[in-house]
């Protein structure tokens, strides 16, 4: 019941052998009306999930792989023409960025124009695709492949769309990438670098509890070294996932290409309730769980203190029969006699804590 519940929630479940990853191939191009050190005119870039498969910008002025799994599984002539519609594409974008400042009356300042567009392969064979237009960070023209119409969201979108749904020829080869083109490329890429995309490594997780205010605890579950970046990650109470409990530190990339995440919680140790730090990853046969109760946080300190006291007492009794056998109770050449052993159970006793 755990199970299902955290999938409904959270919107992933790893099924028992792993899971097969949905795909997305990503395009973005982006033309700022300022340029300046460290930012070009005009960049653009490639992704499939969260791998960069190609970048070009206008100081370069040529389109470079940046996997070496591509380079090696594409045709060099294939980056010549790239390059060629990536240069169309500047003075394309350039002009399209001067209309907009001129339509909303945005002369002055730094102005930018963003296109996102891509399509996504599921684990079931099923596609979608997505084109959106963005000015200074807002959204202003979607394209509707269903309907081959495109959708404006503001006065300026509006001038653009009824452009774009003139140009039907146009339309019908947006539709054709999305559907056709764009799944072909995923479809290629995942053969060419199935070594690097689908790959997976296995999380591992640790929690730890430290004292909080007004004498609660907080409770960290923290779950590194895991691909592909995917992952569901939940605290439970008693068997049953506290999503409104917990704060979520996002996923963040680690120096070998796997992802790390963390998720806390506020308890009362008080309560004596279980808690398990509960993660899903596609790598995982079974959900991984760790758990916590309060009893168990405190045993450590416990084991602490009493090895300390042990190990203060053997010091104290030593030093005490030291004395005693300087004081001359035993006479002064007094040795112990050959073949006899000293007593080990009050420094084994140290020791063994």
């Amino acid at each position: 019941m755990a199970l299902a519940l955290l999938g409904l929630l959270l919107g992933a479940v790893a099924l028992p052998g792993g899971r097969a990853r949905m795909h997305t191939l990503s395009l973005f191009n982006t033309v700022v009306s300022e340029p300046g050190p460290g930012l070009p005119e005009y960049f653009a870039a490639g992704y499939i999930d969260d791998q960069l498969l190609f970048h070009y910008d206008s100081e370069i002025q040529r389109v470079q792989p940046r996997a070496e799994w591509v380079a090696r599984s594409v045709d060099p002539q294939f980056w010549d023409g790239q390059t060629m519609h990536a240069r169309r594409w500047q003075a394309w974008f350039r002009a399209s960025l001067g209309t907009l400042r001129e339509l909303y009356n945005e002369t002055h300042g730094v102005h930018t124009i963003q296109t996102i567009y891509g399509c996504v392969l599921r684990a079931d064979n099923t596609t979608q695709g997505f084109y959106q237009d963005l000015y200074d960070g807002r959204t202003f023209l979607t394209f509707d492949k269903e309907t081959m119409t495109w959708v404006a969201a503001d006065i300026g979108g509006q001038i653009s769309k009824r452009r774009w749904d003139a140009d039907v020829a146009g339309s019908h080869r947006w539709k054709h990438y999305l559907e056709e083109e764009c799944v072909y490329w995923i479809r290629k890429h995942l053969e060419n670098g199935k070594e690097v995309l689908l790959r997976q490594v296995r999380p591992t997780a640790r929690v730890n509890a430290r004292p909080s205010h007004g004498g609660l605890t907080t409770l960290s579950c923290q779950v590194r070294g895991f691909y592909p970046r995917d992952i569901t990650v939940a605290w439970l109470k008693n068997g049953e996932v506290r999503q409104q409990e917990t704060y979520y530190g996002g996923i963040l990339p680690n120096g070998d290409g796997t992802y790390q995440t963390r998720l806390t919680m506020e308890v009362d140790p008080k309560i004596g309730a279980r808690y398990s730090c509960l993660v899903e990853h596609e790598s995982l046969w079974e959900p991984l769980s760790v758990s916590w109760e309060p009893s168990s946080g405190r045993i450590p300190i416990v084991i602490g203190v009493v090895c300390a006291a042990c190990a203060l007492m053997g010091v104290i009794v030593g030093v005490v029969l030291w004395e005693k056998s300087r004081s001359g109770k035993r006479g002064a050449g007094y040795a112990v006699a050959p073949g006899t052993k000293a007593p080990p159970s009050l420094a084994g006793d140290a020791q063994r804590c």
